[in-house]
């Protein structure tokens, strides 16, 4: 008997024409993971009869939607077309803001080893957040999280499918990035770590268990700022509710860059918290709003080598 092993499980996905549909001859892109919770789940449906013996006569599965998350380390062009769905935007000059474009994708995993390899494919995936984190000593961790239509098993690759090759890039770390605020470099940070939303939500109706098109809310940027707590400067900028700024700056071992810019933040929180007698830090939580020069909460530069 094979079990399946997660170092032989890849992950690809396809933009969608139609909504929940999977185009006919696919070309498939890698999604550079370190694992997943993609999967269907059920809402659960229980019969309330009362029957005089204490017992449930009926249950039954209720709606069914894909959800979950992937998790990756952060590559240079990797994720671009994954970025682009999060942010409801469109790539412009190497230039990505918050838009209004919805976009659909067919995601599929692939269990290679087993003694028949399995195929399962997502379809109506939108990519209804983004998370990323940056911390000293280690690779930046970006999560995705999904929220789809339907599930399809198969043993067999989608007729005429075809499978394009990874970026090869190496993933970036928290030694070659730079950080600023308020326009000024900080050299203090302990991490930084930011999360886009979307707020999609599944639309269920009668005479179907998958969801239509779902709803979605607004672009939500908010995150964390942790530093080493050096002086009031930055704390003050809590207290008297100061707008302010951060761009966060990644580069690659090839020279390779994205800049993540919130033009317009303000701190909702910050405390010099002691908890022994080791270096005292506060962490900042932030929200981004929309900025009249960039028109957008976020504004992500792609920079080649």
């Amino acid at each position: 008997m094979t079990f399946a092993n997660g170092a032989q499980h890849s992950l690809h996905f396809i933009a969608e024409t139609t909504y929940g549909t999977t185009p006919s001859t696919p070309t498939f892109t890698p999604i550079p993971h370190t694992g997943t919770t993609l999967a269907v789940s059920k809402d659960a449906v229980e019969s309330e009869k009362l029957r005089g013996d204490r017992q449930v006569e009926d249950f039954r599965h209720g709606n069914k939607t894909v959800n979950g998350d992937i998790t990756c380390e952060l590559e240079y062009e990797a994720f671009d077309d994954l970025l682009e769905a999060v942010c409801c935007g469109t790539w412009t000059a190497d230039v990505l803001k918050t838009g209004t474009t919805r976009r659909s994708f067919s995601i599929q995993r692939k269990f290679a080893d087993l003694s028949t390899p399995e195929f399962h494919t997502y379809t109506g995936c939108e990519f209804n957040t983004v998370a990323i984190a940056v911390s000293p000593n280690a690779m930046v961790t970006t999560t995705f999280g999904v929220i789809g239509k339907d599930l399809s098993l198969s043993t067999s690759e989608i007729a005429s499918s075809t499978f394009s090759a990874d970026a090869g890039n190496s993933p970036f770390d928290s030694f070659t990035g730079s950080i600023s605020e308020g326009g000024s470099s900080i050299a203090t940070v302990t991490s930084v770590e930011f999360t886009l939303e979307n707020g999609i939500e599944p639309l269920f109706s009668v005479g179907s268990q998958t969801t239509n098109r779902p709803s979605i809310g607004r672009s939500r940027a908010t995150g964390t700022l942790t530093t080493y707590f050096d002086s009031k400067s930055l704390y003050e900028k809590f207290l008297n509710e100061t707008s302010s700024s951060i761009t966060l700056t990644l580069t690659d071992l090839d020279g390779n860059s994205y800049e993540f810019d919130f033009s317009n933040v303000k701190y909702n929180s910050g405390q010099p918290d002691v908890s022994g007698e080791g270096t005292v830090t506060v962490a900042m939580d932030f929200i981004a709003l929309y900025d009249d020069t960039d028109d957008s909460q976020i504004k992500i530069t792609r920079t080649d080598a």
